[in-house]
């Protein structure tokens, strides 16, 4: 049997084991909440993953949205802090203080800065500021959801559905947590000058002083936002972010059943990705990643990243961090160098952690006929199997 033959054969072996192989089960840290994810801002690694992608009712983390919708039209210039808004009988009902529900008591009718609107929907959850700022933008909340949702696509969040400004329970609004850790990357990276509200630890206005919401700001671990929820339906949520020793987490939490349960499970989980894990370079730039088989091809596609690839090792149990290159087969000769053929997916545990393009090095031309036949053969027999 000539090499050539022989190492298609092994070429075949080899992306059979991957597609049936499966990384292991157990997980690496053990939560009460239902939903979790969380996420290392500068090498994207994710550290945890629990149900990230199911929908739940967004409750007050929703705002984060609609903060988004707000900051963006002020970059753009369609709106400035200084601009006003005034207080409609439907804001005032809906979310006043005659709603019994988060508030930052706008009273009917009174006109209202943008910034203090900003504020007071960021700092002390009012439902009142946001129903202000999505009328004043979109003429009702029906227009501004629809607004929130397109927006959304837009900036990565890939199944998130938004039916209101607030939160307030509505039958369309739906969130992922790994959508909501998008969401809040997206913020802080995006938005450096207004994400520092969500540090602010407790607002004034009209002779009201009101605490943030968010517990995490006060236990001094690094935690600078973002935000709490809670509905009947989805528990108590979370949607926070870190930054200590050099590194920031983003994390994004639903499920739990009590504001003490989410302070004490958001903290915890928190505190262990910054101290459980440690950075590790596996492949510097361009460097051989691997090879993929290339129907017909004269040869394999030798197999590169364009940057270094980075990733959280944990600390204790560094054997449970595996790799694997996944490729849609057969990959038809001729390529072209520097053409996108696969990723490198990376798991810790079970959690697919990072997942990296990976490009041709080399152009791969067609084989002689000899190869293609027998790559004929191959795709037949992998179409049995």
């Amino acid at each position: 049997m000539s090499r050539s033959v022989l190492a298609r054969l092994l070429s075949l072996l080899v992306l059979l084991i991957s597609v049936s192989a499966s990384p292991s089960s157990a997980q690496l840290f053990e939560t009460r909440a239902k939903q979790a994810y969380l996420v290392d801002a500068d090498t994207g690694t994710v550290l945890f993953a629990k149900d990230e992608n199911e929908l739940v009712p967004p409750a007050s983390l929703a705002k984060l949205m609609t903060m988004e919708v707000v900051f963006n039209a002020i970059r753009s210039g369609r709106l400035t802090l200084d601009d006003t808004f005034q207080v409609s009988e439907n804001a005032w009902r809906t979310g006043g203080a005659i709603s019994r529900t988060s508030t930052m008591f706008a009273e009917l009718k009174s006109s209202i800065r943008l910034e203090d609107l900003i504020k007071g929907v960021i700092v002390q959850s009012a439902n009142d500021g946001c129903i202000i700022i999505a009328e004043g933008m979109a003429g009702s909340e029906e227009n501004f959801a629809r607004l929130m949702t397109e927006r959304a696509r837009e900036i990565g969040l890939t199944q998130s559905v938004f039916g209101n400004s607030s939160g307030l329970p509505h039958p369309d609004s739906r969130v992922s947590m790994k959508d909501l850790v998008v969401l809040a990357r997206h913020i802080e990276s995006t938005y450096p000058e207004f994400y520092r509200y969500y540090a602010m630890k407790e607002f004034s206005w009209n002779d009201i002083n009101q605490r943030n919401r968010n517990p995490l700001l006060n236990m001094d671990i690094g935690v600078d936002g973002l935000k709490t929820g809670f509905t009947e339906e989805s528990g108590y949520g979370i949607v926070s972010s870190i930054k200590r020793d050099g590194r920031r987490l983003f994390l994004a939490m639903s499920g739990m059943t009590s504001e003490r349960e989410r302070a004490e499970e958001a903290r915890k989980m928190l505190e262990w990705g910054i101290r459980a894990f440690e950075k590790k370079a596996l492949f510097g730039k361009d460097e051989t990643i691997g090879e993929v088989s290339v129907y017909g091809g004269k040869a394999d596609a030798i197999v590169k990243a364009k940057s270094q690839v980075d990733i959280l090792l944990p600390i204790t149990n560094p054997d449970r961090l595996s790799a694997r290159i996944s490729y849609r087969w057969p990959l038809r000769a001729p390529i072209e160098a520097g053409v996108q053929v696969g990723v490198l997916k990376v798991y810790i545990g079970q959690t697919l952690s990072q997942e990296t393009p990976l490009f041709v090095m080399e152009a791969v031309d067609k084989g002689p006929l000899h190869i293609q036949a027998l790559d004929a053969l191959l795709e037949l027999a992998q179409f049995w199997l």
